[in-house]
Parts: structure tokens; sequence; C-alpha cells
């Protein structure tokens, strides 16, 4: 029998103890390194990152944006993610990085001049929200610019189907994800019965909170964030990107 966990905390701790490349936390899939790095250049752009600022990348993923920090000469740039198996991760390739919650973050108050939390807010529990939002305002500087992006303005599908057999789920990985991804399975299944590990799926697809830009820009300012615009994701296209600022 399997059973699914949408913990993504012990998602994000399981994929980097598997983890063969930093891209891996991307939690993009292996062949999207070129989609990362044109989202994260879009960011930089958008919040005109430049040698003078103290960056905070929140859920900073692989440090894709981190590495864009050390290009442009920025005086600092610490990354956050959820677990500390993350963290070493980029650790060992020389990046700044630390454990913290979007709604306890381990920095102290008005150390960012551009704070970028993006495609993490969508998998924080709602009623976690405006912690997260009156966290991000204490760390940040007075105007200083902040990126949310990816925020769903409408509750997505869960595109990850559910199986309540291992031959199913092994046939559908096969057909959908190739021979790699079906043999990392078999790997992973031999692995929890030699252990007698219950067997248990942690997809990372659930979505936790998405809200119209007319409700997420009112939490934001309830915050004290001052809107300045909001546009379309590209994909996936049920998403949008949010630039604020906050007030002096």
């Amino acid at each position: 029998m399997i059973s699914r966990s949408d913990d993504y905390v012990e998602y994000c701790r399981d994929t980097a103890k598997h983890a063969s490349d930093a891209h891996d936390l991307a939690l993009r899939g292996r062949d999207k390194k070129r989609i990362t790095r044109l989202i994260h250049e879009r960011i930089a752009e958008a919040v005109e990152l430049h040698s003078s600022d103290d960056l905070v990348d929140i859920g900073c993923g692989d440090g894709t944006l981190l590495r864009i920090a050390e290009r442009v000469g920025t005086r600092t740039a610490v990354g956050l993610l959820a677990t500390d198996e993350e963290v070493a991760v980029l650790r060992r390739f020389g990046l700044e990085a630390r454990q913290g919650f979007t709604d306890q973050l381990p920095l102290p108050a008005k150390c960012a001049s551009v704070i970028v939390c993006n495609n993490v807010l969508l998998v924080v529990p709602r009623e976690k929200i405006p912690a997260s939002l009156a966290e991000i305002h204490r760390v940040a500087k007075p105007g200083a610019r902040i990126f949310l992006g990816e925020i769903p303005f409408v509750e997505p599908p869960d595109p990850t189907p559910q199986f309540n057999t291992r031959r199913k789920m092994l046939a559908y990985l096969y057909r959908e994800r190739g021979l790699r991804t079906w043999f990392g399975m078999v790997r992973r299944m031999a692995w929890w019965a030699l252990r007698g590990k219950p067997a248990v799926i942690r997809p990372g697809t659930a979505v936790s909170f998405f809200a119209a830009p007319s409700e997420f820009v009112a939490m934001a300012k309830d915050a004290g964030l001052e809107f300045v615009r909001y546009w379309q994701h590209d994909f996936p296209n049920n998403r949008n990107n949010y630039l604020f600022r906050k007030l002096g």
C-alpha cells in the first residue's frame, strides 16, 4: 500500500538528501536549468539588483539568484531554505544560506534592500501568510524593493495523481516520466522494503495558498508594504508576480 504526504518541508528535506546536483533544489526538474536561470534573470531585472544592495532570497532553491548577485557584486546576498539538508547542499558550493521559515526569518530587522520570495508563498498555509508578510516587512530596509512571485490567483488542480498500488504508480512513471524516473522509484521502493519503512510518496505539488490580486495586495498593504505593480507569470500562467516597496 502506498500513502501520500503533502508535508512540503519533508519533501524538501527528502529532495536534498537525494540531490546529485544543486539544481535539484530548484524543484523544477533536472532538464529545467535554462528556465530557472531565465526566471531569476527576470527577477533581478524587475528589482533592479545592483552592487550596493543587500539581497535576501527567501526559498532560494539552487542558489541561482545568489550567483547572479555575485556577478552583480552586491554587498551581501543570503538565501533561506526550509531545511538544514538544503542549506548544506548550497554551502558546499560556497553560497551563503541559512535555514528559516517565511513566518520566522532568522535575520535582523532592516537588513535587506532587496527581498525576493519566488514560488514559495503558494506552499505556505494560508493562516501563516499574514505573519510571513509581516516578517518580510520587518527585515526590509526603508525603500526596499520586494518581489513576491508565482502567487496563484485561482486554486490550481494538483497535477500529481494518487495511486493505491505500486504497480499503477510505476506504470504511470514509466509512461509519463520515462525509464530513469521509473528506475529511481524502483530503487526507492527496494530501500523501503529492506529497511521495513512505509511506502510514502512526497510529490511536493500541493498548493496551500492562492489569492486574487485584490486580496493579496490588500494583505501586503496590511503588513505595511506599498504596492508597485503585478503581472502574470509566463508558465504556469495561473500565477502572478508582484513588486512592492517598504514605505520609508
